[in-house]
């Protein structure tokens, strides 16, 4: 196995051993919603000893509907983001859709996200990549894990030194996704840390008709099952309320849950580490 490139996003390492995490609410809903939340879990990951990344969209572009909730957009999203990081105090992360948002967005944040429908578009990896902050790129649902070796190699090509790569499940059937443990050592042969998105691996797509379904029951299963297996970093959508949240709340995990959560995965990776 190739030894891993770690790197620092806004003072949080990845790469180095330990156990970093990527949480937040699935959107930007609104000013104080997003303080709330970076508050809330600041003070939970500071209690329980770990460090994590805050993590929300400005804009979700990939909707089951057209009804559906996308967001306030770039400018208003960006501008409640960079209070969040002023006030707050935490590192942050969020998607970018097009080439055009690359400089924009890493203006305000730490890392760059790309999203797993958009994980083979060339010209939107670039853009990442020549912005010099770190980009987590999320393998897309119909890509196996040995393809994504592709993605690391247009990103080192393009100058980025700080690469993260996500699994979030893979398509099985409809309205379904699966995760095979193999996908961690796999891409983490390719040198870069990986990440194991937890919420998303457990989202039913399409699942509701008009929105996405999601077994946020199965939560706290699967991410002691990937942190045990040795990923890097653990993604999970967070939100105080998920059955109002206007995005994904099917599968994201309640505020309440995340301290014991967080504890317990600490202690796994404890014992787990090579």
């Amino acid at each position: 196995m190739s030894d891993i490139k770690q790197f620092d996003a806004g003072g949080v390492t990845f790469g180095d051993g330990e156990l970093s995490f990527i949480l937040g609410p699935c959107v930007v809903e609104n000013e104080n919603h997003a303080m709330m939340m970076a508050g809330e879990i600041k003070a939970v990951c500071e209690k329980v000893g770990v460090r994590f990344v805050y993590k929300s969209s400005f804009d979700k572009a990939n909707r089951s509907s057209i009804d559906s909730y996308r967001g306030d957009g770039l400018e208003r999203g960006l501008e409640v983001l960079a209070k969040v990081k002023d006030k707050i105090g935490v590192s942050l992360i969020t998607d970018i859709h097009e080439p055009w948002q690359a400089d924009k967005v890493a203006a305000v944040v730490d890392m760059i996200q790309i999203p797993a429908f958009l994980c083979r578009q060339t010209d939107l990896l670039v853009a990442a990549a020549k912005t010099g902050k770190a980009v987590n790129v999320k393998k897309g649902q119909f890509l196996a894990p040995w393809d994504a070796k592709n993605i690391v190699e247009k990103l080192r090509q393009a100058g980025s030194e700080k690469i993260l790569l996500t699994e979030r499940g893979a398509s099985f059937g409809y309205n379904n996704l699966v995760v095979d443990m193999r996908t961690f050592p796999v891409m983490r042969s390719f040198g870069v840390p990986v990440v194991f998105d937890v919420t998303h691996s457990l989202q039913l797509p399409g699942g509701l008709g008009k929105a996405t379904g999601g077994q946020a029951e199965y939560i706290e299963h699967f991410a002691r099952a990937g942190v045990a297996c040795g990923v890097d970093a653990v993604f999970m959508e967070v939100h105080n309320d998920p059955s109002v949240a206007p995005s994904d709340g099917p599968n994201q995990l309640p505020l309440a849950r995340l301290e014991k959560l967080l504890t317990k995965l600490k202690a796994i990776h404890e014992l787990s580490r090579d």
